[in-house]
């Protein structure tokens, strides 16, 4: 199959591309490098710098396309706060922009990544696809609209569409900014150097932490699977820990001297969030493979950045 994927520099995209290139499909990436690494992408992957508001650029791009995964966005909660606007114009303008060119080039399936963060606060867990959405970030109501856009635009226009809500997505490779870095790469990090892990509020919320290796599977799965079309589906390892527990976890498998510090002031978001997985089972025959201990191994093992860092 020939596939376009935006934003496949990043962490999710690079490890999605880098599979279906090794699976003998055609991969297109484009991305704007705005975080994003071109050399982690195998040399089989053909691809473009360039931002998905560029419809011509699109256009070529989606010549001969059986199906387009769209990944392109800003992703960062606490950054949403401080910008919301352009969190609007990149996420959710940017999908409208994708879609029209899918119409007018003729592609017939987009996989959009959406988020767990739609959910927001809920009493009821896991969540499940029925729930009313209560993002509580410009980030979440951004991933919302962009899925109420692909869906909508699907139907007046004829292109299927799945929206997959990944929840919190990790592995080897993630990206590290200096400023609001995602939870478990900072942990082991900072456990990697025996420094301090600070946890927002009293560490007791919980979150459903998925392996890359899993959602990637997900992702393929869907632009294949019958039956989706128009769906919005979990994706998560439909476990949940506490981000204290997390820590403690982290400085066990490392063995680590890191202390633990709390910061009872800051935000520390929802609760609980934990993902229902039983409409991806059903319609993409998708159970997680990687427990969470297994998977931070496996970031350990495979991510030169935290290698080094034992070593040294």
């Amino acid at each position: 199959m020939n596939f376009l994927i935006t934003g496949a520099a990043g962490f999710l995209g690079s490890a999605l591309a880098n599979h279906l290139a090794h699976d003998g499909h055609q991969v297109r990436g484009l991305d704007d490098l705005s975080k994003g690494d071109p050399q982690v992408l195998d040399k089989s992957v053909h691809f473009t710098r360039g931002d998905v508001n560029d419809r011509p650029k699109l256009w070529t791009l989606l010549q001969d396309v059986d199906c387009v995964y769209h990944l392109a966005a800003r992703v960062s909660v606490p950054e949403s706060v401080l910008y919301p606007r352009e969190y609007n114009a990149v996420n959710v303008g940017g999908t409208v922009s994708l879609m029209e060119a899918m119409r007018d080039v003729g592609v017939r399936r987009v996989v959009f990544t959406s988020s767990g963060a739609i959910y927001g606060e809920q009493e009821k867990q896991p969540v499940n696809e029925n729930l009313t959405p209560n993002p509580d970030s410009p980030y979440g109501v951004s991933k919302l609209s962009s899925e109420f856009y692909v869906r909508t635009i699907g139907q007046i226009w004829g292109i299927e569409t799945v929206s997959l809500r990944i929840f919190n997505a990790y592995g080897p490779g993630q990206h590290l900014p200096p400023s609001h870095p995602p939870v478990i790469p900072n942990f082991l990090r900072q456990a990697v150097r025996d420094g301090s892990i600070v946890i927002h509020g009293d560490g007791g919320q919980t979150r459903d932490y998925v392996f890359i290796d899993d959602v990637v599977r997900a992702m393929i799965a869907a632009a294949i699977a019958p039956s989706v079309n128009g769906q919005v589906i979990n994706v998560g390892s439909g476990t949940e820990i506490s981000v204290r527990g997390l820590g403690r976890m982290v400085i066990e498998l490392i063995n680590s001297q890191a202390e633990t510090i709390f910061n009872p002031r800051s935000n520390s978001g929802v609760a609980r969030m934990c993902a229902d997985l039983s409409l991806a089972e059903e319609k993409l025959g998708y159970q997680p493979q990687v427990s969470l201990e297994d998977g931070l191994r496996l970031t350990i093992e495979k991510d030169p950045r935290f290698q080094e860092e034992l070593v040294s």
